[in-house]
């Protein structure tokens, strides 16, 4: 009777063990199929691509320029006589008003936000302005302004692309002068005179080599005295006789620059 109980507990138990053999068997090979399942979809899936940022740059005023403009010139004109018994007395007062166009060209510098620089312009003026002489009145009163060209320097603040700057220098012009009488010259005169300039503008760069402007300048050119010589049938400037000329004079003009100088700087990549 032992003996058989025995063998009954010992067959029930190699059983037992056959069974965990089975199950740990099985758990290995599920855990492999698992593993392996994981791993091919792993290599279906394309690996991310990481591309580079392109590499940054900021705009730089520095470097040379040349362009052209245009725009309108309004002069104020004051005619004072200069003969015996009526030197210093106000002839008249005229506008004269016009367009002009012409050619700017010049040099930046740029240190931080500010900008420095040094410009020269010159423009073809046709400006007109008439008056009734005040002391004869059968006589006209006549100015045109033919040119206008300065050398200034520059200072501005720039925000990237845009740039507020101030200007200020010398200025000449080149004028005609007549005095009429009947719709004919009694007297012509013609003159370059010098005077000052002071202006504001603001200039944006569309392009790294192309930029427009927009400015406002005020020119005094002080009062001069100007040679007139008569008119006859055969010729002028016969008699000569001077006139004191006082002028001031504003000018609004807009315009395109080409320019050259220094790459823009790389800033980094991220």
């Amino acid at each position: 009777m032992l003996r058989k109980a025995a063998g009954d507990a010992y067959g029930f138990a190699a059983v037992k063990e056959d069974q965990m053999k089975k199950l740990v068997l099985a758990g290995l090979a599920a855990a492999a199929l698992v593993s392996g399942q994981a791993q091919a979809a792993d290599l279906a899936r394309p690996a991310p691509v990481y591309r580079a940022m392109p590499a940054l740059t900021f705009f730089t005023w520095s470097g040379c320029y040349v362009g052209g403009n245009g725009g309108g010139v309004w002069a104020r004109k004051e005619w004072f006589d200069l003969l015996p018994g009526l030197a210093g007395t106000s002839m008249g007062t005229q506008d004269a008003n016009g367009f002009l166009a012409g050619a700017q060209g010049g040099c930046n510098y740029q240190t931080g936000s500010w900008v420095f620089g040094i410009q020269g312009d010159y423009d073809w003026a046709q400006a007109t302005g008439n008056n009734v002489n005040a002391l004869f009145p059968l006589l006209t009163d006549r100015s045109n302004v033919r040119a206008l060209y300065s050398l200034t320097g520059r200072v501005g603040y720039a925000w990237d692309r845009f740039l507020l700057y101030a200007k200020g220098g010398g200025a000449w012009e080149r004028d005609d002068y007549a005095v009429l009488v009947g719709g004919f010259n009694l007297a012509t005169a013609a003159e370059t005179r010098g005077g000052w300039t002071v202006g504001v503008g603001g200039e944006y760069a569309f392009l790294d080599f192309i930029t427009g402007f927009v400015e406002y300048d005020f020119y005094g050119m002080g009062t001069r005295t100007t040679t007139f010589g008569t008119c006859s049938v055969a010729a002028c400037g016969a008699v000569t006789f001077p006139v004191d000329i006082k002028e001031n004079k504003s000018v609004v003009k807009a315009g395109l620059n080409f320019k050259f100088g220094p790459t823009p700087p790389l800033v980094g990549r991220y």
